[in-house]
């Protein structure tokens, strides 16, 4: 019995996760896995931000996703307040008893093209293209032939035949945004993000002509003061990819003790966000002067909570973003529209 319920559970994991990429629950800290476009967001010539998350562990084998992206931007030109940003996103996911397994390495160029430069006003074109492997580790899995006289031994003997256990294969996505900043120092943007432009071929096999759902993604972010020392931000994300629907959205309240010239303040944040149907997620983030950690936690509210009692999973993010000592360094020359 207890078989039958776990492999239910796979199942209905499966289905809600089909078709989807990686996600993280703190999305608004990893720009470039959220839209190309938004891509140099920061103020700072270098930013470099880690996260890693643990879910599941309660009802199976935890899956676990890590991610680094490092990000640098630079002026144009002395004449333009335009502005371009390069950066590369790293991925590593291993999910359930078969290791199954996906790294991704993605570059990515923005550029940030100013259209009213007395309210920063920008529009902003990203694209992100790099190569991905997908693997998984076949003898991790057990089979229906292992099982002899009702008694199971990996030793045993199987008709199970893998040719083939890992696929690599290019990805291209690209994204537009605006940005702006009004009314008593209220930042917004809004974005559109369009990943898996290619389609690219993700079978084992050869044979099979399996591709990549492309991936539509909306995204919106507004910060607004409430003191000299407070703020409220907002972040939103909806997407769309192989016909799942999925939102999530939340708030944020930061509280600044301690605030410099060059951007390095020492504060603290709280809010909590919501995946549609899937998780309701407190946040915790601190600010020590060039790094930030944000430490989060899933409740999981899908059909699955009975199973696994509200535990979803843990996720931790570290931030570092810096000015650099050179010439060409953004300090001065670029106007940074959405810091929040």
């Amino acid at each position: 019995m207890k078989r039958v319920i776990l492999i239910s559970i796979l199942f209905s994991m499966a289905a809600v996760m089909r078709g989807q990429d990686i996600n993280f629950s703190q999305f608004y800290e990893l720009s470039l896995l959220r839209n190309p476009a938004l891509g140099g967001f920061f103020k700072g010539d270098i930013r470099a931000t880690t996260a890693y998350r643990s879910q599941w562990g309660s009802v199976t084998v935890p899956f676990q996703t890590s991610a680094l992206a490092v990000e640098t931007k630079f002026a144009v030109s002395d004449r333009s307040d335009d502005y371009a940003s390069f950066g590369i996103q790293l991925t590593n996911d291993i999910a359930g008893d078969s290791r199954l397994g996906k790294t991704q390495f993605l570059p990515a160029i923005t550029y940030h093209k100013v259209i009213n430069a007395s309210r920063n006003e920008y529009l902003s074109a990203g694209f992100l293209g790099g190569f991905v492997q997908q693997r998984f580790d076949p003898t991790r899995l057990s089979f229906d032939d292992q099982f002899v006289n009702g008694a199971y031994s990996p030793t045993n003997p199987t008709q199970a035949v893998f040719n083939n256990t890992n696929v690599t294969y290019f990805d291209i996505s690209a994204g537009v945004a605006y940005s702006t900043i009004f009314a008593q120092d209220t930042r917004f943007y809004a974005g559109l993000g369009y990943f898996h432009a290619n389609r690219p071929k993700v079978a084992f096999s050869p044979d099979n002509d399996i591709r990549l759902n492309p991936k539509v993604v909306l995204n919106a972010g507004v910060s607004t003061p409430l003191s000299d020392y407070d703020r409220l931000v907002i972040y939103s994300d909806i997407f769309t990819q192989g016909g799942n629907l999925q939102g999530q959205g939340g708030l944020l309240l930061n509280h600044t003790f301690l605030e410099y010239e060059d951007e390095q303040n020492l504060g603290i944040g709280a809010g909590a966000f919501i995946r549609w149907n899937d998780a309701f997620i407190p946040v915790v983030r601190f600010e020590y002067y060039k790094l930030n950690i944000g430490l989060s936690y899933d409740v999981n509210i899908s059909q699955l909570k009975t199973a696994s009692q509200y535990r979803g999973g843990f996720e931790v993010v570290l931030s570092f973003k810096s000015y650099l000592n050179i010439m060409s360094s953004s300090q001065q020359k670029v106007r940074c529209p959405v810091e929040f």
